[in-house]
């Protein structure tokens, strides 16, 4: 298997070059495909930026041919904070590209499962992120247009690479869409809203930029107790909070993230950004000076028509009592408002075993426009198989 094809570990600039080049090569002829920014795509294999390398490691490879040229190329990793968070410890592999041939493909799979089981792994993710799930997560098998900022764009005939090899779907994540209006709402989402609001106890509003460290720790207090008693989902400290609402900051929109509080404390959020890819498809994949004037001068001169939800959360104390439907409607009156740029609203990231969050998607008329899969590869292949399920954290 993978005869006339040689691996080459990724440690120098010339195979860095290759690395980030290879997708320029195989997506030259398809419209939809974005090239993402080299940074975007670096800083996951950089110690200084990738806080993953602190309880885990990775590796990366390019596969030439027999010509030397680059027909694919792969990444392995452990985290060991979520490895043993399975039944089986489990690392990932992901940032795979590669031509249509099962031999090539299964190369590089072959060479992230040997890595990982020499580090005592006995299954693998893919495709994935050496870091957070909001990030080059999953393989798209429905919904082939142009993606959004940092989600994973790839050939359909992958789906068949990672099944023939005997990947298994351990869940899908849906992104879902809508236009900006009322329009397809569920009337009950509005009439709970409205109970929410005569209780003057909460509030509901969006961040300043002038308090960046507000936002920073009111998400960061409604995240751990929302989000990270999820199975595989970490606890965020104050230094990751304000380092993600840093990173956010250059295209941060004031009028997208909205919080919801009772007595003054922090109970909800609905954060979303512009979807920026509308820009970063101009930019040719750098953010050097030239880059950053074009995204200035594209930003300013067409803007971004779409906002993309990053991640929506209630606390678990105040769930069921109307607060998601009061936090949705906040944001949809202020979208209502005279001079709101945005036309459009994609809600990134709901997993199949997440059955309430789909169905607060399905209530406020959101369609499901692409699909993700997050596979999982045995690597004892008599061991029983079981996907994703759905984990309710402890209220």
């Amino acid at each position: 298997m993978g005869k006339g094809y040689n691996l080459v570990e990724v440690s120098n600039k010339k195979t860095v070059r290759e690395f980030l080049h290879l997708p320029i090569k195989l997506y030259r002829h398809d419209k939809n495909w974005v090239r993402p920014l080299d940074r975007d795509v670096e800083k996951v294999f950089d110690r200084r930026h990738n806080k993953s390398f602190l309880n885990g490691e990775c590796i990366r490879w390019i596969l030439t041919g027999e010509k030397g040229e680059t027909v694919g190329r792969v990444a392995a990793f452990i985290d060991r904070k979520n490895a043993f968070n399975n039944e089986q410890p489990t690392g990932g592999m992901g940032f795979f590209e590669c031509i249509n041939d099962n031999n090539a493909a299964f190369k590089l799979f072959d060479s992230c499962k040997k890595w990982l089981e020499a580090r005592g792994m006995e299954a693998m993710d893919g495709p994935v992120n050496f870091g957070d799930r909001d990030r080059w997560w999953g393989l798209l098998v429905d919904g082939f247009f142009e993606p959004n900022y940092c989600m994973p764009y790839n050939f359909l005939y992958y789906k068949d690479l990672f099944e023939g090899y005997g990947f298994r779907n351990y869940f899908n994540q849906y992104t879902y869409g809508r236009p900006i209006s009322t329009d397809g709402v569920d009337e009950n989402i509005w009439k709970r809203a409205e109970r929410v609001f005569s209780n003057p106890a909460y509030s509901f509003t969006n961040i300043s930029k002038r308090n960046l460290h507000k936002a920073a720790s009111d998400f960061l207090e409604v995240y751990n107790k929302a989000w990270a008693k999820h199975k595989g989902v970490r606890q965020l400290t104050m230094t990751h909070a304000m380092a993600l609402i840093k990173n956010l900051k250059p295209i941060m929109d004031e009028r997208l993230i909205w919080f919801g509080y009772f007595r003054g404390e922090p109970v909800a959020f609905f954060i979303n950004i512009p979807e920026i890819n509308q820009i970063i498809k101009k930019l040719n994949g750098k953010m050097d000076l030239i880059g950053k004037l074009k995204f200035l001068y594209y930003k300013k001169r067409q803007g971004c028509k779409k906002a993309f939800g990053i991640v929506f959360g209630v606390v678990p104390e105040h769930q069921g009592k109307g607060v998601e439907s009061a936090i949705i409607k906040a944001f949809t009156d202020y979208t209502l408002k005279p001079g709101f740029p945005y036309s459009d609203l994609e809600l990134n990231w709901i997993g199949d075993f997440n059955p309430p969050m789909m169905r607060v998607a399905q209530k406020i008329g959101a369609k499901v426009v692409k699909t993700h899969v997050t596979y999982r590869y045995l690597f004892d292949r008599n061991r029983e198989f079981k996907r994703a399920r759905f984990s309710k954290p402890a209220g």
